[in-house]
């Protein structure tokens, strides 16, 4: 499995994990940096609209959208089941779903959340017959939410170190590790934090998404950050 680090700005988190399920080669990989900048250049509208559009029958406007999350909900799903086969599995019939709803389509939330809701249903739909224990997880209300309504628990790990070139293979090695351990994370610890990091969304959007309160979802993500932080500090 393929590695690829960049920076996030968002929390000033110093290796946001990109994982493929094949090695990524270099015109692959500009191949989709082009795809990606053309599909934006393209078309400014929000998500929501092009759903709309897409709804009053305008293809084009699907495939912008499909352009813009195939990868971040593909990462997502990848992660969440450790296996390349089930999550192509998912993802196939998530985005078989949004394609099917369509027709009955109205903006109540954000694309985001409403895309990860149906793959949240979905994965919890793969543990009950895969694995129940997981799928229990996945439903509890009952973490422990104590703690300050403004806790930014990203801006607690570690800051993006220098580039100069005597750090690169420690920094490789880092993230290498800290892909095993968000492996290891707790699988609604894992989901949370995979989607502040990977899809980008708020405590409120990743609560909707899940099912839910913004508390659970804070805690979630707290405890995910905090179990990575103790096992970056134990690495220097």
């Amino acid at each position: 499995m393929a590695l690829r680090e960049i920076k996030s700005s968002r929390h000033g988190f110093s290796m946001k994990l990109i994982l493929r399920g094949k090695p990524l080669q270099p015109q692959n990989l500009a191949a989709c940096v082009y795809i990606t900048l053309h599909c934006r250049m393209q078309d400014n509208r929000t998500d929501e609209m092009l759903m709309l559009s897409y709804r009053d029958g305008n293809a084009l406007a699907f495939e912008t959208l499909y352009g813009r999350w195939r990868g971040k909900l593909y990462r997502y799903l990848l992660r969440q089941c450790g296996s390349p086969a089930y999550a192509e599995e998912l993802y196939q019939d998530i985005w078989l779903k949004i394609i099917g709803a369509r027709a009955g389509y109205e903006v109540t939330a954000k694309f985001s959340t409403w895309l990860f809701r149906i793959a949240h249903n979905r994965l919890v739909d793969h543990y009950r017959h895969h694995a129940g224990e997981v799928a229990a997880t996945y439903q509890s209300n009952s973490d422990d939410t104590e703690g300050e309504d403004d806790y930014d628990p990203l801006a607690t790990l570690v800051a993006p170190r220098t580039e100069q070139p005597e750090v690169l293979l420690e920094r490789k090695a880092l993230a290498l590790s800290l892909v095993r351990h968000i492996d290891a994370l707790p699988a609604a610890q894992r989901e949370t934090f995979m989607l502040s990091e990977e899809a980008e969304m708020t405590l409120e959007e990743i609560a909707a998404a899940t099912g839910v309160s913004r508390e659970t979802a804070k805690s979630r993500l707290r405890y995910a950050v905090s179990k990575l932080r103790q096992q970056l500090k134990e690495l220097r």
